[in-house]
């Protein structure tokens, strides 16, 4: 059964054309993600269909007596009204099941006022009200953002259960994979909808995307044998030839399907030299509340670090420490005189983007031109890859939709040509595309890039190295991403119950010590330590000692292999299967040299630092 019926709707602002004779269905149970790059109409689509806006053409029918509960993308309340007020006007519920729901969101001052709320609390405020609302139909716009990790997974699981149909936007990737069983696609005014999750999505739309190129490729087949055919003077007497004719410029009429837009940027360069970012034995409490105790990390040419924790447990403190707005109780933070730091903030204030102001302006305020691996670009190049297109540059800033301020948000940063990225929930409000291409670019990136995320497939995708805020002020160390992660606590739990069942009651490392073995340093380019008292002295670990003795001879034989394959090549210059064979193992030796290099210049430092305390 049809529960939401969208049939050939059509809408526009003004001269922009949002759908074009657009239709899906939901059925009844359908749990539905909505994709599509900002700005193309997936907001106004939810609107349309809970009522609070109309298309100018076609219909849109509900189920009758199905009752939704709608999520906004930017919730509105009463300030004066108290958060248990917000909550339970109009939705009929207990008191104690609002505060039970609202605590599991982290919001505790239920008497707080509503004027007082951060836009992330005020989200939050949203999706509980949302969420106890007796509803057939839940429609969400970004139930995930600011969210942190155990909240995000407690909504996956509360939507999975939920009995009624969904129909969301959410750029969390895994959580469509794990919640939706249709996948609907707005895409150029029109809207493709698929029975399946995330994963069965890009296959069937490549799928589409394939057909549609196969689809081109026989028009213009056809079209090159019609224009031979009225090259060659046929003269249009006949009704046969009259309508080769029509069918010559019924085909010229028609276009090529359209290509989706991507953001492409080559990686905008800025030298770094050998002191980065390096922070010794930071602390940072507010009142009797301890952020930070004792945290020690210096951070190496092209490090991929992430940070995770619940909200408010420190993590954009850290940033801002890092970023000089913020000034640490105790310890010290260096930053190296090339370090050029940007710095996508997780949220944006009001005059860092005037609504008046020009898209094109407000790219030109940073630079002008920017150099990149392919050359000087200037702002209004740059633009066109982040998919503003030429009439767009020259719109008010004001009229961009969330994403997509966010989008120009990220352009602007990168317009800076840092050397050392620091994107503080970058993935809250940007589109996927944009998302999957600021993947590609950090994976060139010559730099390091610092992450504060919860999204745990841009961290998979992303970071090699992740620090969790624990609380207390402790930061552990896990290798690897978000998923390596999990599976180490899986590991952990396994083998605690395994020694509980055996009566040893001993987990962790053989000395006792989990958070060393956690920690994993062994051969790794950074140097992190953490400790309940304070900790003075740098040191070698174990590894780094080996490496340190033995580096200089490891880079010599290297160097004397890539000698060695350079006069080989020489010598079988007209051998192409052994040439293929040399040239592919001076490649591999000259990576090497390149890895073995970085870490010596690592070792190196570090020894001096040691030297020096």
């Amino acid at each position: 059964m049809n529960i939401i019926t969208v049939d050939e709707i059509t809408k526009a602002y003004g001269e922009r054309k949002i759908f074009d004779r657009a239709s899906f269905f939901l059925q009844e149970g359908e749990k539905a993600g909505v994709l599509g790059i900002n700005g193309t109409g997936k907001s106004t689509l939810l609107k349309m269909i809970v009522g609070e806006d109309e298309p100018d053409m076609g219909t849109i029918i509900r189920a009758k007596g199905k009752v939704i509960a709608y999520l906004p993308q930017n919730p509105v309340f009463r300030d004066e009204d108290t958060l248990m007020d917000a909550v339970l006007r109009e939705s009929g519920h207990k008191e104690s099941d609002a505060k039970a729901m609202l605590t599991r969101l982290g919001v505790a001052d239920f008497g707080q006022s509503c004027g007082r709320l951060s836009g992330g609390e005020r989200k939050r405020l949203a999706l509980v009200k949302t969420l106890l609302a007796p509803a057939d139909i839940l429609v969400l716009d970004e139930p995930t953002n600011h969210l942190d990790q155990e909240m995000a997974d407690w909504l996956e699981d509360t939507l999975k259960k939920f009995k009624g149909s969904i129909i969301m936007i959410t750029h969390d990737r895994y959580f469509l994979d794990s919640v939706c069983n249709r996948i609907i696609e707005v895409d150029k005014g029109k809207i493709y909808s698929y029975e399946a999750n995330y994963e069965g999505y890009l296959s069937l739309k490549a799928e589409r995307e394939e057909m549609a190129a196969a689809s081109d490729r026989k028009r213009h087949s056809i079209l090159r044998t019609e224009l031979e055919w009225v090259k060659r003077g046929a003269r249009a007497r006949s009704t046969k030839q009259k309508a080769r004719l029509e069918r010559f410029e019924q085909l010229s009429r028609m276009t090529d399907a359209a290509k989706d837009g991507t953001v492409e940027l080559g990686s905008v360069k800025s030298r770094l030299g050998r002191t980065t970012v390096e922070l010794h034995d930071v602390s940072k409490a507010y009142g009797d509340k301890v952020l930070i105790r004792d945290f020690t990390y210096l951070f190496l040419r092209n490090d991929r670090v992430g940070f995770m924790g619940h909200n408010g447990c420190g993590k954009s403190t850290l940033m801002k420490m890092i970023m000089g707005e913020v000034m640490p109780d105790e310890g010290r933070i260096e930053i190296g005189q090339t370090v050029k730091i940007g710095y996508f903030a997780q949220e944006i204030k009001d005059d860092e983007m005037p609504s008046e102001q020009k898209v094109i302006d407000y790219i030109r305020d940073v630079a002008e031109y920017v150099e990149t691996d392919d050359g000087k670009i200037s702002a209004a190049r740059l633009l066109e890859k982040f998919l503003f297109a030429g009439e767009d540059q020259y719109g008010p800033v004001g009229k961009l939709s969330g994403g997509q301020r966010r989008r120009l948000y990220l352009c602007k940063v990168l317009m800076g040509a840092p050397n050392v990225l620091i994107l503080d929930e970058p993935t809250n409000d940007l589109d996927i595309t944009t998302l999957t291409i600021l993947e590609d670019y950090l994976d060139s990136f010559p730099g390091i890039v610092i992450v504060v995320s919860h999204d745990r497939y841009f961290l998979d995708r992303v970071v090699g190295r992740m620090f969790i805020f624990e609380g207390n002020g402790k930061l552990r160390q896990s290798e690897g991403g978000y998923t390596d992660y999990q599976n180490r606590l899986l590991t952990e739990k396994q083998l605690a119950n395994d020694n509980s069942n055996s009566g040893s009651g001993q987990t962790g490392s053989r000395d006792g010590s989990p958070e060393e073995a956690e920690t994993g340093l062994s051969g790794s380019s950074g140097k992190a330590k953490w400790n309940t008292g304070r900790v003075k002295k740098l040191k070698f670990t174990y590894q780094e000692q080996r490496d340190y003795e033995t580096i200089e001879a490891d880079i010599a034989a290297l160097e004397e292999k890539i000698e060695q394959a350079d006069a080989n090549m020489l010598k079988f210059a007209r051998d192409f299967v052994k040439l293929k064979e040399l040239t592919e193992e001076k490649e591999k030796a000259e990576t090497a040299l390149e890895e073995k290099m970085e870490r010596w210049m690592y070792l190196e430092e570090l020894a001096e630092k040691i030297k020096d305390q």
